[in-house]
């Protein structure tokens, strides 16, 4: 079985307006929240072959604070077509992996990782959680059977769905 870990960037800053979307870092929750899932897929084991991300400002900064607590680095291939994607084009992207990647990582954005969780996986109780929310910083790990190639609408398992204030309630949202 390959595994197919997908992470939204962390909670980026909207303090300045004449900033570009894609040049927005992240605000200070968005760098706890990702450090704390970086010790999160750490203390879980999670290994990666493959990583592809978007080389939007909050996905690398996400990437570096995620990496600082997992305690290695990650080394993304940066893909333009990620930023902002539909569940479409992230599938064509999936469809591409090398078939030797048993475990990928992509980075990215809403509402197209969440539309892919929806897309790949039936049903149950957890992919119900993600239909009404997909947060910033959040992981959702998809289990499939096959090859990349063969990757099709109905084809993964949802084997996780990890939220920051699953974690630590601090990183839920403001109230």
């Amino acid at each position: 079985m390959k595994t197919l870990t997908l992470l939204r960037h962390a909670k980026s800053d909207w303090d300045d307006p004449a900033l570009r979307d894609f040049d927005r870092p992240l605000n200070a929750k968005g760098a706890r929240a990702a450090a704390t899932m970086g010790r999160h897929m750490r203390a879980l084991g999670l290994e990666f072959d493959h990583i592809l991300a978007s080389p939007a400002a909050r996905v690398e900064q996400t990437l570096t604070q995620v990496a600082g607590g997992y305690g290695a680095p990650l080394t993304p291939g940066w893909d333009r077509r990620i930023y902002l994607a539909p569940a479409s084009t992230l599938l064509e992207l999936i469809h591409a992996l090398p078939e030797d990647a048993k475990h990928v990582l992509l980075v990215g954005h809403n509402p197209g990782l969440e539309e892919l969780v929806l897309l790949l996986v039936p049903g149950g109780p957890m992919r119900d959680e993600v239909e009404v929310k997909f947060p910033t910083a959040t992981i959702a790990e998809i289990g499939i059977a096959g090859a990349w190639a063969d990757v099709a609408q109905g084809s993964g398992s949802l084997l996780r769905f990890v939220r920051p204030r699953d974690l630590d309630p601090a990183l839920g949202p403001d109230s």
